[in-house]
């Protein structure tokens, strides 16, 4: 016997699809139900590797009696919140502002309009740490619906009104200058652990946009505690075992403050950015661990991350046979059975020890760098590398065969997005051809299942199922941005017009007359208000991402209406920036941008000449996140106004310097161009 959510193609409710409660998803023959019965609505939320959304079905949902009583008093509603992010964060915040924090599982009772009232996290099935059984929740709140309505929906009213004002955010617009920078970096030195690296303490996630933004702020600074911010934060991470050592990629969290013992879980999200942030700290160090981390971590997103038509999963679970944790970690002795004679080796190198540094079992973590260990040991590094290797990819290959962790296997289009931009840099920086190739066949495939006939985005898309639910703002600004760093990879112009259809969707349907953007598009469903986040948190919001993206199209086409849409989204958020950088790092990328004097490099010619490649070295050398390049032809028509009306000099491969379209005099040697741009960036 199954329920509605049998129907649906969300792995995470499809988890719940047996369960003996009358679930039905978000939508209107559940609103209309409520309605019509005048019963409250009883909201959960979670996602597919959430450990206590697990947790709690077992515990609840797949009870019998607990679903009498659902069944009896409410209709309930399951969301994933992955695949509906606007009902989840309205009723998030709803939740936290009634108890004061948030999290998933997320029960909310709401009134048969939608209109919160009561709301939770987890629930026991038995009262336990302060906290009272689901089984009391569900009949405190039937009775309440029954004896004291009226308190009920004045309450309701109350919340509304307060969770529709707090979503009208609008700052005070500040001055945008290096004054800015500096503050924000001086709060964060404030929070970084100067012991193990990262930004607080247990659990400790990476927030990998704070770490974008402090390596953009060492760049212009002599400072070594900057410096030392990222570098020291980038190594612990790598080390610790919130990294797979066995098979690469980050997990979620770490539960400790030493990046020690993770909450297993891995999203598509996390890795995306933490890719991009390591090989932009190699571009910049040279050191070849970071190149290293960012490529096993792409590599492990193309062996299990991605369906074969070139989309991305979204995740795997932190749990395997009812046991988080148990897929990736390691007793001694599987360890000496499975590499012999180099167990010893790996033992000492990554922690591994028979009483166990985890619940006694050994989560792989690197307590000393391979590099000190090769000096202690005098071993030649590439000679220890490599053991390390064989070793590792035999205890991979072992691994494999274990009981895997459940895959969240649903396409997202933003968080695609993320991962399109990472493939992309990474194939063109590291001169790697094969992410190129899944960089475009994302792409390919995205524009192919997710874009609808007239430009808008689909926001989820299963295999042997239509791409369906409207696209988000973030789903539109994450692709825009991955599409254009495509571009600049490819400088196929199929991608940076897509890119700018993109932005003239965000201007069109998401637009706040205030400012800003709203999350959902004009011609959404109705819901209890229109949402407007603009907090970055474990991913960027779709206003600061969109006024990233607009500010590099602004670069690249000299559209003022992108430019001065962007700079006043920015301005507003002045305050917030400065007080609070961890909440707002991406917004802080933006400013870091539009406060660089970026340059905006046009290229002429043949890209297989090696006069064009030379020119092409020189102007991606090292990280260079202010400034845009594009490359065309001569005598080839172009959609990028950058390009346009541009000859080359005495037919050969040519190069304009610009800053805001003043360009200075183009060159056509590598010496050249290396000369300009170093002269612009000390101006």
């Amino acid at each position: 016997m199954t329920n509605r959510l049998a129907q649906e193609t969300s792995p995470y409710l499809l988890q719940h699809a047996d369960n003996p409660v009358d679930w039905y998803p978000w939508g209107e023959e559940a609103l209309a139900k409520a309605q019509e019965l005048d019963k409250p609505i009883l909201l959960s939320v979670g996602y597919a590797a959430c450990h206590w959304c697990h947790v709690m079905a077992h515990e609840s949902f797949e009870d019998e009696a607990t679903a009498v009583l659902m069944n009896e008093h409410f209709i309930n509603i399951k969301v994933d919140r992955e695949e509906r992010p606007d009902i989840d964060q309205i009723y998030m915040n709803a939740v936290v502002a009634m108890t004061g924090q948030g999290g998933w599982p997320m029960t909310v009772a709401l009134t048969p309009e939608g209109k919160p009232f009561y709301g939770g996290t987890y629930f026991p099935p038995t009262p336990r740490h302060g906290l009272p059984s689901f089984s009391q929740v569900l009949q405190n709140l039937a009775e309440a619906w029954r004896t004291q309505r009226p308190k009920i929906d004045e309450s309701a009213e109350g919340i509304t009104s307060h969770l529709n004002r707090a979503f009208n955010l609008g700052g005070e617009a500040g001055t945008l200058d290096k004054g800015l920078l500096n503050t924000a970096v001086r709060q964060l030195h404030t929070s970084f652990d100067k012991t193990w690296g990262g930004f607080g303490q247990a659990p400790k996630f990476p927030q990998p946009m704070n770490l974008e933004f402090t390596l953009r702020a060492a760049l212009g600074t002599d400072d070594d505690k900057v410096r030392h911010m990222v570098s020291h934060s980038l190594n612990k991470m790598a080390q610790g075992g919130m990294y797979d050592h066995i098979g690469g990629g980050f997990a979620r969290y770490s539960t400790d403050a030493r990046w020690l013992v993770p909450h297993f879980e891995k999203m598509l999200y996390d890795n995306a950015q933490l890719a991009r942030v390591y090989l932009h700290a190699w571009q910049v160090t040279d050191d070849p661990f970071y190149r290293q981390i960012c490529e096993e971590t792409l590599d492990y997103v193309t062996r299990e991350m991605r369906h074969e038509q070139g989309g991305f999963y979204s995740s795997l679970d932190a749990d395997s046979e009812g046991e988080e944790g148990k897929f990736y970690v390691w007793s001694l002795a599987e360890v000496q059975e499975v590499l012999g004679d180099e167990a010893a080796l790996f033992a000492q190198v990554y922690d591994i020890t028979a009483g166990g540094n985890w619940e006694g079992k050994n989560i792989p973590n690197l307590p000393h760098s391979v590099a000190e260990l090769a000096a202690e040991w005098e071993m030649e590094p590439n000679s220890l590398h490599e053991k390390l290797a064989d070793s590792r990819q035999k205890l991979y290959e072992v691994r494999s065969q274990r009981v895997w962790p459940g895959l969240d296997d649903k396409v997202l289009t933003s968080w695609n997005g993320l991962m399109l931009a990472a493939f992309a840099e990474a194939g063109q920086a590291l001169g790697r051809q094969d992410y190129v190739n899944t960089a475009v066949s994302n792409a390919t495939f995205l524009y192919e299942n997710l874009r609808q006939s007239d430009g808008r985005l689909r926001r989820t898309w299963k295999a042997g199922t239509e791409a369906k639910y409207n696209g988000y703002l973030e789903d539109y600004a994450f692709l825009a941005d991955g599409l254009l760093a495509l571009y600049q990879t490819t400088f196929d112009e199929r991608w940076f017009i897509w890119a700018r259809e993109l932005a003239e969707m965000m201007l069109a349907h998401f637009a706040d007359e205030d400012g800003g953007f709203f999350d959902t598009a004009d011609d959404h469903e109705e819901l209890i208000f229109r949402p407007k986040d603009v907090q970055d948190n474990a991913i960027p919001s779709g206003n600061s991402m969109a006024a990233t993206v607009l500010l590099q199209l602004g670069l690249y086409t000299g559209v003022s209406d992108y430019t001065n849409t962007a700079v006043a989204a920015i301005s507003a958020m002045h305050g917030a920036m400065s007080q609070y950088p961890t909440g707002f790092a991406q917004w802080l990328n933006g400013a870091t941008l539009l406060l660089s004097a970026p340059q905006e490099i046009a290229l002429i010619g043949d890209p297989n000449t090696p006069e064009m490649q030379a020119l092409l070295e020189v102007a991606r050398t090292g990280y260079q996140p202010y400034q845009v390049v594009g490359l065309k032809k001569e005598g080839v028509d172009t959609a990028v106004p950058l390009l346009q009306n541009r000859p080359q000099i005495e037919n050969k491969p040519t190069a304009y310097v610009c800053q805001q379209f003043a360009c200075q005099t183009p060159v056509t040697t590598a010496q050249a161009l290396a000369a300009q741009l170093t002269m612009s960036k000390e101006q």
